[in-house]
C-alpha cells in the first residue's frame, strides 16, 4: 500500500519499460528487482509490475507473501493505489500474476474507473518496469508494445538468440515495434556481450525493419547465484561484485536514456493500451 507520507514527484510523466525474453531461464525477474532497487537508490520512485502469470516471483525475491491485490482493485473493492505495496524506500510492487490477463475482461465501468485512478498516479513514479513473461504469448507481446522501451534478455545459448529473435520478429510484424534495447546476462565479460549483439543486430537488422541498441550486460558471477538462492538482491548483499557493478551501470544508463518515443509515454497510455487488447 502506498504511503500518505511518500514524497512523490510532480513534473513529468512515468517512463515505462519492460524486461522480457524470448525463453525463461534468462533471469529477467532478477535483473529487474535489481534494476528496480538500484535506480531506487539514485533517488528515483520505481513502480515494479509482476507481469508473469503463475511464475510471477518478484514478490517471493523481496520477502512479500502473494497478492490477489491486482484482481481487488478491478473488482472495485480496493483502489489501484492501495494494490501497492513499499518494498524498499522509493521502490513499490504492484503484484500481478493472473491480474493483469483479467484486465482482458473487464467492463466498460472497470476500465473507466482504472484509468480515472491511473490519472492520479500518472506523476508519481519516475518508472515502471514490467516484468514478462517469457515467449510470444499474447498477453507477452500486449505487455511489450505498450511501453516506450522494450528491454530483450539475451544469454550465450543458442536456443535464447534464436528465440529472442523470434520474439523481436513478432513484435515488429504484429505490433510495429521498431525499436529494442539488448541485454546480456551469464557472460563471461563485456567482449563476449558485445561479439553476441553484433551478430543478434546484424541478423536483426538485415532481417527486420527495427533498429536494436546495446543496453549493456551482467557477467556470471558467483555472488549473483548465492544470493539467489538465499532470495536476496545482490546490489544489497555484494554491492561491489561484478554483477552489481554492471546493473548499477545499466541503472545509470536508463537515467541518462533520451530515445523514448513521443508516440508512447506514461503509466496511462501504457494501461489503456493494456485495456484496450481486450
Amino acid at each position: 500500500m502506498i504511503s500518505h507520507n511518500s514524497n512523490f514527484r510532480t513534473n513529468r510523466a512515468t517512463q515505462t519499460l519492460s524486461v522480457t525474453s524470448g525463453k525463461g531461464g534468462v533471469g529477467k525477474s532478477t535483473i529487474v528487482a535489481n534494476l528496480g532497487l538500484s535506480l531506487a537508490n539514485r533517488g528515483k520512485k520505481v513502480l515494479l509490475l509482476d507481469g508473469d502469470l503463475g511464475m510471477g516471483n518478484l514478490d517471493i525475491m523481496f520477502g512479500y507473501p502473494s497478492s490477489n491485490a491486482l484482481q481487488k482493485a478491478l473488482r472495485g473493492e480496493i483502489e489501484l493505489k492501495d494494490a501497492m505495496v513499499e518494498l524498499k524506500n522509493n521502490l513499490f510492487l504492484l503484484p500481478g500474476g493472473s491480474g493483469v490477463y483479467d484486465l482482458h475482461h473487464v467492463t466498460a465501468v472497470q476500465r473507466q474507473m482504472l484509468i480515472d485512478q491511473i490519472s492520479l498516479l500518472e506523476t508519481q513514479f519516475d518508472y515502471l518496469i514490467i516484468d514478462t513473461a517469457p515467449g510470444i504469448d499474447d498477453n507477452v507481446l500486449a505487455l511489450n508494445s505498450a511501453v516506450q522501451e522494450i528491454i530483450v534478455v539475451i544469454t550465450p545459448d543458442p536456443s535464447s538468440l534464436t528465440d529472442s529473435y523470434s520474439l523481436m520478429k513478432v513484435l515488429n510484424q504484429r505490433y510495429k515495434e521498431s525499436r529494442f534495447s539488448l541485454l546480456f546476462n551469464m557472460v563471461n565479460d563485456e567482449r563476449e556481450a558485445l561479439r553476441l549483439y553484433k551478430a543478434v543486430s546484424e541478423i536483426g537488422e538485415k532481417h527486420l525493419d527495427v533498429h536494436m541498441s546495446y543496453r549493456g550486460f551482467v557477467p556470471t558471477d558467483l555472488n549473483l547465484r548465492k544470493t539467489i538462492r538465499a532470495q536476496q538482491l545482490v546490489v544489497e548483499k555484494e554491492p561491489r561484485c561484478l554483477a552489481s557493478l554492471s546493473i548499477k551501470d545499466l541503472a545509470e544508463n536508463i537515467s541518462n536514456y533520451k530515445e523514448i518515443p513521443a508516440s508512447k509515454g506514461g503509466l496511462q497510455f501504457f494501461w489503456q493500451q493494456l485495456i484496450g487488447v481486450a
